[in-house]
Parts: structure tokens; C-alpha cells; sequence
């Protein structure tokens, strides 16, 4: 402890006139106020520092979080789809036209007046049964004629056969030359041709005269009638156009008929199956079997035609129904399905946006089968990629971007 003499202090007393004399004080500096002082003062520069070091770094903080704030606001925002990996085998509806598996237009072969019908339109019939009888009175005129005709020259074999067998008795004795004998035997051979062709006249007008009478060619129902009595009928042996009688079909079992095309076609196989559905039976489907197909692209429609076999033993199904037939066509393993709105149509060809590590690379890819709202990716992409939906037209390869939605694959529409 360190003491400090001060001098002494004197006053003059007012009342006595006296001078008093006071002793100097003694003031005692204490070493340990001084530290405190000097302690906070210490304390108050450093609150100050403090403070204006925590203002500096809030605003250095606050600068850097504006300026990721700013560069994350710069980025694109996009939205993603994963692709979708396409089924072994995919399903085509294509149109298809149903027809009976035996049809045929009944014509006649001779011609007359029909003179009566059997069956009408939606009759069922079998093979054999009679359908329509056609007057022919010119054929039946030709036939007695000939007839006749072959009856005279029976008449004149035999008498020709006599004569030279008569001959060929006399020869034996000279009594006839060998000439007379030679002519005998021509005239016999002559009449005996005459009677062949009269015999080949009379079949014929005997199967013109048969052709009068109209038969089912197979069992089945008749589908048109396109005469009555009356009519005149032309068998289409001359200039006039033939007469179209009836109209058969066999719809027992159907033939469906379908233009695939070219694209599926290395999927067509013979003994696949194949569902129709018809407007007219909504929910229900019948199954059929692909037989046979035409093993040749059609260079007009591009097409491949196939036949599809339906029995229809009930006769449920109707002959030239429009249906849609159902057919799984097998694809390629490694095909994607993807939205049509995230391709993207560049000079250098079609090309997708794909986001890895924040950077949009735009990628080359194949297309495929076209399907409306969604196109088929046969090469170019892999099922853990994430293509940008929608992209805009001004992104670039190695452009920074934000993800905002990624879409499942599952959930592509």
C-alpha cells in the first residue's frame, strides 16, 4: 500500500478572528481500484470489438446467403420422369372385318324363267336342297330334237351293222367284191360316229336341262335372295350379264380378317391368340386363333395381312360385323416408355434432357411405337434416368438445373 502526504490547510475563524490549522488528509490510493478500472475498461473495449466483429460477420453472412440465394434462384427448375420399362408383350387393337368361313353367290347355268323359290333370305339349308326351278322351254325344245335326232341315227347303224355283216358273209364266197364290201364297212363306221355325237348332243342339253333345278352347294343360311318368279335368268353365256340368284354362308366357324402393320409384323405368328370385342357385345370378348398370314407387306397400306379363325357354332357372331381384335405382340425387352412432352426436336435429330449431378446432358434416343400421349424409346436411355419433362427450348448440355418434381415410373400417365 503506497501512502501520499498532502500539504496542511489553514482557515481563519470568522466569530474569534482565530486561524485554525488542519491537519493535511491522507489519501490512500489502493492498488486493487486501479486494476478494477482498468479491468473494465478492458471489458468495455471488448464489448465493443465483440460487437462490431459479430456485426461485420453477420453481414459477410448475410451476403454470402443473398448471393446462394440469388445463384440458386438463377437455376433452372425443371421436373423429372424416370422411364418406364415396356411389358414382353404389348397389346395392339386393330380393326378387323368378320366373315363367313364358306361364302358363295349361286348363279344359274341356263338360261329361262324362274319359276319358283324355296328359301328366302335367313333360311338355313343343307347340301342338296333345292332352291329355285328355272323354266327353260328352248332347252327342252333342243332336247327332243336331239333325241330324235339320235334315234335316226341309231336306225341307221343298224341298218348300216346289217349290211355289213351281210357283206362280209358274202365276200366269204366271192360273191361281192372287196370294194362293196369296204363301203359297207365305212357306211357302218360313219353312222356309228353320228350316233356318238348324237349321244354327246343329248348329254349336254340333258345337263342344261338339269341346271333348271337349283341346289345348296353346302349347308349354311341364305343371306340374299336377289330374284323372284318371273325373272328372266342369263347364265352369262353370251353378252348379258349373269343373274345373280342367291347368296350363301357358312358362319358356323368365321374368318376375321386384319391389316397389321409393318412395324408389328416380325411379332405375327401363326397359332397366336387373339380376343374381339364387338360394339354390340360391350364386355364380352370371344377368342379366336391367328391360322395363316400373307407373308407379304402390302405396298400400298404397308399392311400385313392375317386371318383369325372364331367358331361361332351358336351363330351368335353375325357375318360382316366391324370388330376390334386384340392381339399381344411380343416387343423388345429393353424399350421405355416416356411422355411425348419430354422430347425434344433439334436440327442434329431427337434428342431427351437427362439430369445427373444437378447438369442437364442432352441425349440421343431412338423412337419407337407412337401411342398418343406416350412414345416408345427403343435406344438411348436407362431405366434409372431422370429425363426433364417439358424442357425448355433454350437448354443446353452441361446447364445447371433445379429438380422441383420427380415422377415414378409407375406413375407416368
Amino acid at each position: 500500500m503506497e501512502l501520499i502526504m498532502l500539504p496542511q490547510s489553514q482557515t481563519q475563524n470568522e466569530d474569534t478572528g482565530r486561524i485554525d490549522r488542519h491537519p493535511p488528509p491522507i489519501v490512500v490510493e489502493v492498488r486493487e481500484r486501479s486494476h478494477k478500472r482498468w479491468l473494465v475498461l478492458a471489458i468495455a473495449l471488448l464489448a465493443v470489438a465483440a460487437l462490431l466483429v459479430w456485426g461485420i460477420w453477420s453481414r459477410v453472412r448475410a451476403s454470402a446467403t443473398l448471393r446462394a440465394e440469388t445463384a440458386q434462384a438463377a437455376l433452372t427448375a425443371v421436373s423429372v420422369v424416370s422411364p418406364k420399362q415396356t411389358a414382353p408383350a404389348q397389346e395392339i387393337i386393330l380393326p378387323g372385318n368378320v366373315q363367313p368361313f364358306i361364302t358363295s353367290p349361286i348363279y344359274a347355268r341356263t338360261n329361262g324363267y324362274l319359276r319358283k323359290w324355296y328359301f328366302d333370305i335367313g333360311a338355313h339349308v343343307k347340301k342338296g336342297q333345292l332352291l329355285a326351278v328355272i323354266e327353260t322351254p328352248e332347252v327342252d325344245q333342243q332336247l327332243e330334237q336331239s333325241l330324235s335326232n339320235l334315234n335316226t341315227a341309231k336306225a341307221n347303224l343298224a341298218l348300216a351293222e346289217i349290211t355289213k355283216n351281210r357283206y362280209q358273209g358274202l365276200l366269204k364266197t366271192n360273191a361281192v367284191s372287196q370294194q362293196d364290201a369296204d363301203n359297207a364297212t365305212g357306211t357302218y363306221n360313219a353312222n356309228k360316229a353320228i350316233v356318238e355325237a348324237n349321244q354327246a348332243n343329248v348329254k349336254q342339253l340333258q345337263a342344261l336341262q338339269s341346271f333348271e333345278k337349283i341346289y345348296a352347294p353346302f349347308d349354311g343360311i341364305v343371306t340374299a335372295r336377289n330374284t323372284d318368279i318371273g325373272d328372266l335368268i342369263n347364265s352369262g353365256s353370251n353378252s348379258n350379264v349373269k343373274t345373280d340368284l342367291f347368296h350363301i354362308a357358312q358362319p358356323g366357324k368365321l374368318r376375321v380378317y386384319v391389316n397389321v402393320p409393318e412395324e408389328y409384323s416380325q411379332g405375327i405368328k401363326s397359332g397366336m391368340t387373339a380376343d374381339l370385342s364387338l360394339a354390340e357385345f360391350p364386355g364380352r370378348k370371344f377368342q379366336g386363333t391367328l391360322v395363316r398370314t400373307s407373308q407379304d407387306i402390302n405396298l400400298t397400306t404397308r399392311t400385313l395381312l392375317i386371318e383369325i379363325d372364331v367358331d361361332n357354332p351358336s351363330g351368335t357372331l353375325l357375318t360382316g360385323s366391324y370388330a376390334e381384335v386384340h392381339l399381344a405382340v411380343p416387343t423388345q425387352a429393353s424399350t421405355f416408355l416416356l411422355p411425348v412432352n419430354a422430347l425434344l426436336f433439334r436440327s442434329e435429330g431427337l434428342r431427351v434432357g437427362i439430369v445427373k449431378d444437378g447438369k442437364v446432358a442432352l441425349t440421343a434416343v431412338t423412337p419407337g411405337h407412337d401411342f398418343g400421349n406416350q412414345i416408345e424409346i427403343v435406344a438411348g436411355l436407362k431405366s434409372n434416368d431422370q429425363v426433364v419433362i417439358n424442357p425448355p427450348d433454350s437448354i443446353v448440355s452441361g446447364q445447371q438445373v433445379q429438380i422441383v418434381q420427380a415422377t415414378l415410373p409407375g406413375d407416368i400417365k
